[in-house]
C-alpha cells in the first residue's frame, strides 16, 4: 500500500511540475525553486525538530503519533500558506488575491485539530473507554 501511495504521490508531483512549467502562470521558474528551497529549509530546520521534540516530550502518551501527525500537517499547511499570509499590503488588482487567506488558513488548521480530536476519540472508543497505563508495552506494567 505504501509503495502504491508513494508512486501516486510522485505521479502527482510530476503532474504539478508539468502544469507549473508548461503554463504561462510562472514568469520566473527560479522564484519557484527559491520558494521550494525555503520550504524545505523551514521544514527541516523548524517543523521537523519541533515535531521530534514533542515526540520526546510525549514519550508516555499513547496519542503521540496522532499529535505528531497533526503537527506535521499543520506545519506543512503553514509553510504552503506563508507567501499569501506574509504578502505586503493589498494587491494592485483586487481580483488577484480575492480571498481572506488568514481566515482560510485558520479554518484549515481548525479542521486539522477537529480531525485529530476525532481520531483520538475513535481510538479511545475502540480501546473500550479509559484504561489506565500503556497495556501490552514491555516494561509498562506497574511495579508492586
Amino acid at each position: 500500500m505504501r509503495l502504491a501511495l508513494g508512486a501516486f504521490g510522485v505521479f502527482l508531483m510530476g503532474v504539478g511540475a508539468w502544469l507549473l512549467l508548461a503554463g504561462d502562470r510562472v514568469r520566473d521558474p527560479w522564484e519557484v525553486l527559491l520558494w521550494l528551497a525555503g520550504a524545505i529549509a523551514l521544514h527541516d530546520g523548524v517543523i521537523a525538530p519541533l515535531v521530534l521534540a514533542l515526540g520526546l516530550f510525549l514519550v508516555g502518551v499513547r496519542a503521540r503519533g496522532v499529535l505528531r501527525g497533526a503537527l506535521i500537517v499543520g506545519g506543512s499547511l503553514t509553510v504552503i500558506a506563508l507567501p499569501l499570509l506574509l504578502r505586503p499590503g493589498a494587491p494592485s488588482t483586487p481580483s488577484a488575491l480575492p480571498l481572506d487567506y488568514v481566515r482560510n488558513w485558520l479554518l484549515t488548521l481548525a479542521v486539522v485539530a477537529v480531525v485529530t480530536v476525532g481520531l483520538l476519540l475513535v481510538r479511545r472508543l475502540r480501546r473500550g473507554g479509559n484504561s489506565p497505563g500503556r497495556q501490552g508495552v514491555p516494561g509498562s506494567a506497574e511495579r508492586r
